[in-house]
C-alpha cells in the first residue's frame, strides 16, 4: 500500500471565498447561554452571547446550568430544554479544556 504526502503549505484555492450572511435569520433575536458546567464556560459563553447579540441587534435572554445536580459529564434536564426552547431562539453551549 502506497502512502499519499500531502504538502502542509499545498496551493490554494482560486478566487474570494464568500461566508454566507446569517444575520437576517437571527437579526434581533433571543440568545440563551446553557452553562456546561465547565470551569469558565459561563462566562466565556456569556460574553460570545454579548458580542453575539451586538451584532445582530438582539439581546441574551437568559444564561441558565443544565439543572440540579448537573456536571460537565451530564445532559441538562428535560425543564431547562423546555424553558430554553421557549424563551430563545439560539442557544450558545459548550467549551473545551
Amino acid at each position: 500500500m502506497a502512502t499519499l504526502i500531502h504538502r502542509p503549505d499545498g496551493p490554494l484555492a482560486d478566487g474570494a471565498v464568500q461566508l454566507s450572511s446569517t444575520t437576517p435569520v437571527l437579526s434581533g433575536g433571543r440568545i440563551g447561554v446553557l452553562d456546561n458546567g465547565k470551569p469558565n464556560a459561563r462566562l466565556l459563553l456569556t460574553r460570545a452571547a454579548e458580542g453575539l447579540a451586538g451584532r445582530i441587534g438582539g439581546h441574551l435572554a437568559t444564561v441558565t446550568g443544565k439543572g440540579a445536580g448537573a456536571n460537565a459529564a451530564t445532559a441538562c434536564t428535560s425543564q431547562v430544554l423546555e424553558t430554553l426552547s421557549k424563551e430563545v431562539e439560539l442557544v450558545l453551549t459548550g467549551s473545551a479544556d
